[in-house]
C-alpha cells in the first residue's frame, strides 16, 4: 500500500503527480491534441471530421470531404502551430489528412 502523503496539495498538482507516477501522459496527449482540434476548428469543419488521432508527433485527422481535405493541407504548418499553441508545447510535428 502506497504511504500517505499529510501535506496540503492542491488538485491540479495530486493530479499530475498521479499522471506522471502512472504514465497517463501519452494517453492524456491524445485526449489534448483532439480536443484542440475541435476548438480550433469549429463546428464547419467538425461535421466533416470523422476521426482526430494522436500517434507519436503525427496528428491523424480523418475528413469525409475530400474538398475540405484540400482546403485544409494548403495551411497544414498553420494548424500544427495553432494546435501546439492551443497544447501550451511542441506535442504535433506533423499533420495528416486523411
Amino acid at each position: 500500500m502506497a504511504k500517505r502523503n499529510n501535506s496540503h496539495l492542491p488538485l491540479s498538482e495530486a493530479l499530475n503527480e498521479f499522471i506522471k507516477e502512472n504514465k497517463l501522459q501519452k494517453g492524456m496527449d491524445k485526449v489534448d491534441a483532439r480536443e484542440a482540434w475541435v476548438n480550433l476548428m469549429g463546428n464547419g469543419v467538425n461535421n466533416y471530421t470523422t476521426a482526430v488521432e494522436l500517434k507519436n508527433e503525427t496528428l491523424y485527422v480523418s475528413l469525409s470531404s475530400s474538398v475540405l481535405r484540400e482546403e485544409l493541407s494548403l495551411g497544414k504548418t498553420k494548424i500544427i502551430s495553432m494546435i501546439n499553441e492551443e497544447l501550451g508545447r511542441e506535442l504535433v510535428k506533423k499533420l495528416v489528412l486523411r
